[in-house]
């Protein structure tokens, strides 16, 4: 395992499953974009005021590796850390691991930029100072 900036827990529900009782693939994306979302708010970064402001965070690029699947009722958690990948991108780097074993069922790059009001990327000062290793971690 990785050394993660945030880890959460959450649980596969019966309807994200498809007709071979596995979790379906596009929803594993959901529980990235979740757990990025509430690492997001722990470090301060508040996802609906940046695009108040105009300034709009996007996936540009996911890469997932399927492992493993998970199945109804499996507890799992998500890991993630946040490094800069550019000037203007910055990654995720996201796994999800079955809780009662720790085994490892999906590894993911999430790619994202920021983008101003014109659509031109730029990533806020605030953000970047995350992204130089400051405050990243969720205590």
């Amino acid at each position: 395992m990785t050394d993660y900036s945030y880890k959460i827990e959450m649980s596969v529900r019966d309807y994200e499953l498809d007709m071979q009782g596995i979790v379906n693939n596009s929803v594993y994306q959901q529980y990235l974009e979740h757990a990025r979302h509430e690492f997001l708010l722990s470090i301060g970064v508040n996802f609906k005021a940046y695009a108040d402001m105009g300034i709009n965070l996007v996936v540009i690029r996911a890469e997932l590796d399927y492992k493993q699947p998970l199945t109804s009722g499996d507890r799992f958690w998500v890991g993630v850390r946040l490094e800069r990948e550019s000037a203007a991108r910055f990654a995720f780097y996201q796994d999800i691991f079955r809780c009662k074993d720790d085994r490892l069922m999906l590894r993911g790059k999430v790619i994202g930029t920021a983008l101003n009001e014109r659509g031109r990327p730029r990533i806020p000062e605030e953000l970047a100072a995350l992204l130089q290793g400051k405050n990243l971690r969720h205590e």
